[in-house]
Formats: structure tokens, sequence, C-alpha cells
């Protein structure tokens, strides 16, 4: 927990993610990366030098069909408050539209309604739980399905709905939060398009280089966010 800890406060320091009073809503999907970041977070509450608010917002994406008895105890064990809105998105992503490529529509949908909730709570920042591998994924995403160069951001503002979404583990590797978030309370995934998406090819594509190029993954992430090292063609 000490190494996700201290890459949480790497990020916040270098981004600059949490100011002095923010009430930062975190989105709880119920998955190992939603559930360590909003445990994380309340640890590094503790000791950080600035004064914030969390709470925890759950978008019922299944219309109230899911049990979502043990996140709201593992909520109240760590003094969150939580709050589960219930929406119709499977079916709409599903059934009505009977998208083929639904992770699109679906992830637009769920962010809406949470940044929704978020400000109708008072919050100011939405925190969600991208890790370094998910930004590395993202990247090849873009690259090979839509031909640009291109990811999230460690922090963005949304002028729409006056929200700042934060993403403080992305200095952390899925393998650490794996072995640490092993005993929390994870959601099972629902979701008919789990394991069958674009993401997951390029997570096993990635994975294969991996092992013909030791370390490749760290330094994709490198040529992402370090600015000096593009070598690009200007217009």
């Amino acid at each position: 927990m000490q190494r996700i800890l201290g890459a949480l406060r790497k990020a916040c320091q270098i981004y600059n993610l949490i100011d002095e009073n923010d009430k930062i809503a975190v989105g709880l999907s119920g998955g190992k990366d939603s559930l360590l970041l909003l445990y994380a977070l309340k640890q590094y509450q503790s000791f950080c030098t600035k004064n914030f608010e969390l709470v925890a917002i759950s978008v019922d994406l299944t219309g109230g069909k899911n049990d979502y008895s043990k996140l709201t105890e593992f909520c109240k064990n760590i003094n969150v408050e939580l709050h589960i809105v219930k929406s119709d998105i499977f079916e709409i992503v599903f059934d009505i539209r009977k998208e083929k490529n639904p992770c699109s529509l679906c992830a637009n949908m769920r962010r809406g309604i949470l940044n929704s909730k978020a400000k109708e709570l008072g919050c100011n920042k939405v925190a969600l739980g991208h890790h370094k591998d998910d930004l590395i994924e993202t990247f090849i995403i873009s690259l090979f399905f839509e031909g640009r160069l291109s990811t999230f951001k460690p922090k963005t503002y949304l002028s729409k709905v006056d929200i700042t979404v934060i993403r403080p583990l992305i200095y952390c590797n899925e393998a650490d939060i794996s072995r640490v978030s092993k005993n929390y309370p994870v959601l099972k995934n629902s979701c008919p398009a789990d394991k069958h998406t674009k993401r997951e090819e390029v997570k096993n594509l990635l994975s294969n280089l991996e092992n013909i190029f030791p370390s490749c993954k760290e330094k994709l992430f490198n040529a992402i966010i370090h600015s000096e090292r593009y070598n690009l063609f200007d217009k």
C-alpha cells in the first residue's frame, strides 16, 4: 500500500490534483481500481497538507439489479458517504440501441450521470480510478483504431458542468493495484461485453509485447508523459 500511496502523492503534487477545501466525488464502479482509489484517497486525506472532503458515487447500470450491500459496508467502514444512482444504461445500450461497440456510449452516459450527481452534491471534482496501464492502453487504442495520438489527461476541466476530473492513480501499475486490492469487495462485472472489447485485445497485445520487449510499457508511458521526448512532424 505504501507504493500506491507514494505514487498517488506524486501524481497529486506534479499535476496539482487536489486543492484546499475540495469536495471530491470518487466514481465507485465496484471494480478493484475504484475501490483502491477510494481507500487510498481516504488514507491520503489523513496526512495530506490540504483539507478536502470525500464522497463516493456508484452508477448502477442495471436499473437496480446489482447488489451494492458489500460496497455500502466497505464505505461505511472507512467513513465515506456512498450515493447509488440507478440508471437503465445497459437496457439502452444493449437492448434498445443494440450497440456493436457499446463501450464508448456506455462510458459517456455513465460519466454524465456521475458528473451530474457530483454537482448535485456540491462537489467540484470527480476522481476516476484510471491507472498507468489504462493510460497506455487508451493511447494504443487511439493510435490503432482512430489513427491519432491521444490519451486521457491526469486533470481535465469540464466547462459544461463546471467539474474537474482527476486521475490520482496515473502513476500506479495495475499489477500493484491487483495485489493490494485482492481482499476488497469487488462487484462482479455484469457487462455482456466484458472481456470482448478493443481494450481487452490491446491489453493482451501489450502483454505479449512485454514478453518480447521487457519494459516496453514503461517506455511507452514515459514517452507519453514527457513532452520533451516528442519528435513529430510540424504542420
